[in-house]
């Protein structure tokens, strides 16, 4: 493939980076700004969003005729890694999970009728979603074949009853995409549902407290009790559900890695700064051969991340569901931001270990990346699988057209 970018994506990406670097990345540097979890104010981030949208950068992933700016996944990548230079930039664009995946998904598969109804207003930064499917033990997680939350024809409505847990953005979310059993089947026994906050039969148990900083409406407890739904809330279809599920996670795990690639960069460059402003036993941290040596593999490891980001999503964009690579781009990503991070700590030392940067924050918010959409040792699985099915024919190339 090639990895040069069109004039248009050239220009449309460094006017997103001067705006972040302009309008979100001193917002940082005020406590004020922050919410009680850690993230950006809900009120100064409705104010940042209305510049995004004059700034004609809202939602560069949503086609341009429902208010976006057209892209796809290699556009994406682009623009995710330079807007997660500051941790509050996803938010900003209207690009952050769970709504970019649910955006994904609806535009994807739902009727006219449900993009109306249920996308356009996260479209349109109206609502926040969430995308109930994870559950307490014996239900299911990694493996959506285990969920035990029901859906049960009675009287010509669904009616659900279960428990989900750690449901990102449910705290503020008013559109939801909850997938619950309808029969046995491993394959067609799930489907998938859309329901609205004051839709009655439902109720949040809990906000569960989690190590880092955490996405608006917080990672929540869902109880349902004879929550009725009609047949206009099916999602794709009866027995869709998995489809949905597995459409859905397949671009959200590659878009989580290309946020990811902006907040290695930015722990990378403030590391960078720091040693070439640091002196001690008279030379700078710079010019020491075991900071050049941290500061390089990092470098390497963020540039290779991102050659297995853009490959992913130039496959996706080929028409290949990229499932090996996307776990190959996950499980890298996920670690060298962690493994970068730390480093970047370590060289800063105490400045990077204190609020004074935004170090402690990624670090922090990075420990997720190792579990959030299949842990690393799922993704492992994932990759052995297709190797052992495909043997030599994994490490093919692929032929393009002359």
């Amino acid at each position: 493939m090639d990895f040069s970018i069109d004039s248009k994506l050239e220009a449309d990406h460094a006017r997103l980076q001067a705006f972040v670097t302009k309008h979100i990345v001193p917002l940082e540097a005020d406590e004020k700004n922050f919410d009680a979890y850690g993230n950006i104010d809900l009120a100064v981030l409705q104010s940042l969003r209305a510049k995004v949208k004059q700034a004609g950068l809202w939602a560069p992933q949503i086609p341009i005729e429902q208010g976006g700016l057209g892209y796809g996944p290699t556009g994406m990548a682009v623009l995710y890694e330079a807007m997660n230079y500051s941790i509050f930039g996803p938010a900003a664009f209207n690009c952050a999970a769970p709504d970019d995946g649910n955006m994904y998904i609806l535009n994807k598969v739902a009727t006219k009728e449900q993009k109306d109804r249920w996308l356009q207003p996260i479209i349109n930064g109206d609502v926040r979603s969430s995308f109930a499917m994870t559950e307490p033990a014996p239900g299911g997680g990694s493996d959506p074949s285990m969920i035990r939350t029901t859906a049960k024809r009675v009287n010509g409505k669904w009616v659900i009853n279960g428990r989900k847990w750690y449901i990102t953005g449910a705290g503020e979310a008013a559109h939801f995409i909850l997938v619950a059993k309808t029969g046995d089947a491993a394959r067609d026994g799930l489907t998938a549902f859309l329901f609205h906050r004051d839709d009655p039969g439902w109720h949040i148990e809990r906000r569960i407290g989690i190590m880092g900083p955490e996405e608006h409406g917080g990672h929540c407890e869902l109880i349902f009790d004879k929550m009725e739904l009609d047949d206009d809330r099916v999602l794709m279809g009866e027995g869709k559900g998995l489809k949905v599920t597995q459409v859905r996670l397949g671009l959200a795990r590659l878009t989580h890695c290309m946020r990811w690639l902006g907040l290695a960069k930015r722990a990378v460059n403030i590391a960078s700064d720091y040693a070439s402003n640091r002196s001690g036993f008279g030379i700078k941290l710079i010019d020491r051969e075991s900071i050049q040596m941290k500061l390089g593999q990092a470098a390497m490891d963020i540039e290779i991340g991102r050659v297995m980001v853009m490959r992913a999503a130039w496959r996706i964009e080929q028409g290949s569901k990229a499932r090996q690579d996307i776990s190959m781009a996950k499980i890298h990503v996920s670690q060298l931001l962690n493994r970068v991070t730390s480093d970047a700590i370590q060289i800063c030392g105490a400045r990077g270990y204190s609020t004074d940067t935004v170090l402690e924050w990624i670090y922090r918010y990075g420990r997720q990346a190792l579990l959030v959409d299949g842990a690393t040792e799922v993704h492992q699985m994932v990759i052995s699988r297709f190797l052992q099915q495909a043997n030599e024919e994994f490490w093919e190339w692929g032929v393009g057209q002359d």
